[in-house]
């Protein structure tokens, strides 16, 4: 079987919400279900893990509806004897029932056997978390599908350091500097600052798609994104304190999921809360940058971020941190090295404290980019997109196609 590299990791497709039941053989290939129905992407599903193999199962549900995914542990050997118990269990599977075989034999003609019988998928024991996982979520995507759109999630270890600022700025260096279709979503509600960075006001956004779950669909979000660029859209924030932002764990999972479904890159600009649906949001992202200061607090707080997702992520790469408003005069600071050895992590980026150059593009409702396109704050926003994203570009081509768009843009100002 394949090893899954980390590349890959991301591109899995969150299962939705379906029972699954697993009928195993070996103590080893429990564990492996059950360390996959622990895994993000399957947080929706309910898993139901048991011993006794195909003929469990044939007895299970004689008398019983069949779940949405039944999966069965074929043992080396008596292979005919488990074909019979597969003839028997269909006789009792519902319409739409899919079967999952494990199996201890790499041999073609049983594959053939198993497909034939209208088995939906073989794996070869000893099975990966990730590949259950990713056989599981295939069963449920139309066929020929593009892959699902990643999502990006932007948290600051503390409030104050700027990670809004990097959200908007990574969802520009994605859309101009990479020419990847980006929505940048910002989900503080009350105190939102997307549509002042990208110079929009739209009279509707995000709080209309979360706080009215029974009109969301995919038409709806179209109506509220905010046309930024070509390839930038803006899920606003209206920024007004007219209702409580008391959501329940599960009240962005529609947004995201119709977001993933149309757009190749998500950034989710979080609000420096701890809330069960910021938490949720933060640990179902597909990748995560941590956006911290160079003081004591923002390194502890990192470091408790940093355990918590490395519990609850295991099968997932570690978050990205960026390390900003370095080098700020007269200030004692931790060195951006002491910083990321305390951590045990290498930086993914270390911006300086320039508040004349951040500042401007603030009033000014411009991206750093815009404001200075040759610069090191752009120039790191378009490496840590790249990282992100697993692009390995040189710095020239990356520089020149983000200045292209710009230095249009500026024409086009000029001309008018």
């Amino acid at each position: 079987m394949p090893h899954t590299t980390d590349s890959e990791k991301v591109l899995i497709a969150p299962v939705p919400r379906i029972a699954v039941q697993a009928f195993c053989e070996t103590a080893e290939v429990a564990a492996s279900i059950e360390a996959a129905a622990s895994d993000r992407r399957m947080q929706k599903a309910h898993v139901k893990v048991q011993h006794g193999g195909a003929p469990a199962a044939v007895e299970s549900y004689r008398h019983s509806p069949t779940p949405n995914v039944i999966v069965l542990e074929a043992q080396r050997g008596g292979q005919d004897e488990f074909l019979g118990h597969l003839d028997a269990l269909a006789e009792y599977c519902d319409a739409g029932t899919k079967v999952l075989v494990v199996g201890h034999v790499n041999d073609v003609l049983i594959y053939r056997e198993l497909m034939r019988r209208g088995v939906s998928e073989y794996l070869i024991a000893p099975v990966e978390t990730l590949d259950f996982v990713r056989a599981v979520s295939e069963l449920f995507s139309a066929p020929g599908a593009d892959p699902v759109g990643r999502t990006i999630a932007v948290y600051g270890a503390k409030g104050g350091v700027g990670s809004s600022t990097v959200a908007h700025n990574l969802a520009w260096a994605f859309a101009r500097g990479l020419s990847i279709s980006t929505v940048v979503a910002d989900l503080d509600i009350a105190f939102g600052t997307a549509g002042l960075n990208f110079n929009q006001d739209p009279p509707q956004g995000v709080a209309e798609a979360i706080f009215a779950p029974d009109r969301l669909d995919a038409n709806l979000v179209d109506r509220l994104l905010s046309k930024c660029s070509d390839n930038l859209s803006l899920l606003a924030a209206p920024a007004m304190l007219d209702r409580l932002c008391d959501l329940n764990e599960t009240a962005l999972d529609g947004l995201v999921d119709i977001l993933r479904a149309s757009t190749p890159c998500i950034v989710l600009d979080l609000p420096h809360v701890w809330t069960a649906w910021a938490r949720r949001t933060l640990v179902s992202a597909d990748e995560i940058v941590l956006v911290a200061t160079p003081d004591l607090a923002s390194l502890r707080n990192a470091k408790n971020l940093q355990d918590l997702l490395r519990q609850h992520r295991p099968n997932d790469r570690a978050p990205k941190v960026v390390l900003n408003q370095t080098g700020a005069p007269k200030r004692p600071e931790i060195s951006a090295a002491e910083f990321a050895k305390a951590l045990g992590v290498d930086l993914s980026a270390a911006i300086a404290f320039e508040p004349q150059l951040f500042g401007t593009a603030a009033n000014n409702g411009q991206m750093i980019a815009e404001v200075q396109p040759s610069g090191k704050a752009a120039e790191s926003f378009v490496d840590l997109a790249a990282a992100i994203i697993g692009r390995v570009e040189l710095r020239k081509s990356r520089s020149s196609s983000l200045l292209e768009p710009i230095m249009a843009k500026l024409a086009r100002r000029k001309a008018s």
